[in-house]
């Protein structure tokens, strides 16, 4: 299994390592740059029209990939793969209506497509492996009616979907902080013991080789996206690949140690909401220069490349710890 892995993992790199260049040409022919905000740090204006919708390529990569060398999929693999491929329809419509007119699908439009998804996958997952009861580290498995689950694991798609698009916003962020929790979930998934659906239990080799196919890709698409980007990851790759995170959390019954593996994320999110409600209570003041926080450090001083660089170190630190966790708990219930 761990050769499958790696050659899973290598050969997606390759295959988006060799067609990002004819991608990016085709992108800029086709006038599918990114439109920058004016509200955003001036120092971003410099990345007015570089091409976008980056996402697109790791999904079909991954996507192709897995069906030519997995067959159809079944079982657990169904879930992450559909929120892959149908949160990316939206973000790569998003981000052909940001290039053309320079403004995205209405934020009411987005979210109830995105509501609609992660209903559809909680249901589905719910229904998969007959889901009564969630883990919670330091609990153990509390009982939870199937309604609620669905509820609270579309959630959590959502949230995360928007967590990872609020952190798409500096060359390399939100790919390189994806690499490292989508590492700590392969590792879950493979040293993961669950109900498979059909009274027999065991480990989750198809949602590691996912996870494996994704970190690939990404680190194809990173090669490009470094300082300074060549190529954006846009909505379809943001969007998309927090769904898919919050949808292999669930599969592998550690949602609640989704918020620590996905750190950043939660902290991008949580920095802009601190922002826009202490703004509305104060009358006009920021606790922020400006949110997300990635440019509240831009705006103190800091170089882009120390930022990115800063939070990947604590996206592996968090990924570490949540892993760390994982295992305590298992050890706690053997």
């Amino acid at each position: 299994m761990t050769l499958e892995l790696i050659q899973g993992l290598l050969l997606a790199f390759a295959i988006v390592v060799i067609m990002m260049p004819p991608y990016i040409r085709l992108l800029r022919f086709v006038g599918m740059g990114k439109q920058i905000r004016e509200e955003g740090p001036e120092t971003h204006l410099i990345k007015q029209g570089t091409p976008t919708m980056g996402g697109l390529l790791v999904i079909g990569v991954v996507v192709t990939l897995f069906i030519l060398l997995r067959g159809a999929p079944e079982g657990g693999a169904v879930a992450p793969l559909a929120a892959l491929a149908f949160v990316g329809i939206l973000g790569g419509f998003d981000d052909y209506l940001n290039a053309k007119t320079g403004e995205g699908i209405r934020a009411r439009q987005k979210l109830l497509w995105l509501v609609v998804v992660a209903g559809v996958a909680a249901f589905q997952i719910q229904g998969t492996y007959a889901i009564t009861g969630i883990r919670v580290p330091f609990i153990g498995e509390v009982a939870i009616e199937p309604w609620a689950y669905v509820v609270l694991a579309a959630f959590a798609i959502v949230a995360a979907s928007n967590g990872v698009n609020i952190t798409d916003g500096l060359d390399g962020l939100a790919g390189g902080t994806l690499v490292f929790a989508f590492v700590a979930f392969l590792l879950i998934a493979l040293l993961n013991v669950v109900p498979l659906g059909d009274g027999t239990f065991g480990n989750q080799p198809n949602i590691a080789f996912l996870c494996a196919l994704i970190i690939g890709a990404l680190l194809g698409f990173l090669w490009f996206n470094v300082h300074p980007a060549q190529i954006i990851m846009g909505d379809s790759g943001s969007l998309s690949l927090g769904a898919t995170l919050a949808v292999i959390a669930l599969i592998t019954g550690q949602l609640f140690v989704l918020p620590l593996i996905g750190l950043i994320f939660v902290v991008e999110t949580g920095s802009v909401i601190l922002q826009v409600a202490y703004f509305k209570l104060t009358g006009g003041r920021r606790i922020f220069r400006m949110s997300p926080i990635h440019h509240h450090f831009e705006l103190g001083g800091w170089d882009e490349e120390k930022i990115t660089l800063r939070f990947w170190i604590v996206a592996i630190l968090s990924g570490l710890l949540g892993v760390t966790l994982f295992l305590s708990s298992i050890n706690r219930l053997a």
